[in-house]
């Protein structure tokens, strides 16, 4: 037993979780947009989930789908939002 499964560890995903989740703060109020119409624009109709995915409050935290549509709404390169 005591085998490894994963080839990351649970504080290397929450620190990738974190550095998008800064990255989307940081063009998003950038841009001058609020959690509230970024939400509205990529589908999301509560903002108490964006918002909690944007704080990594209660384990949320962004999908591949949202960050998509997040990179189109700010008309950013989706790359730009794994940046370090």
């Amino acid at each position: 037993m005591g085998e490894k499964f994963s080839n990351a560890s649970e504080s290397e995903i929450l620190e990738f979780h974190k550095k998008v989740a800064d990255n989307v703060r940081k063009f998003r109020e950038s841009a001058g947009i609020s959690q509230l119409d970024l939400a509205l624009e990529i589908g999301i109709k509560s903002v108490a989930f964006y918002s909690n995915c944007e704080n990594l409050r209660y384990g949320k935290h962004f999908n591949l789908e949202h960050i998509y549509k997040i990179s189109k709404a700010l008309n950013i390169n989706i790359k730009e939002l794994f940046n370090d």
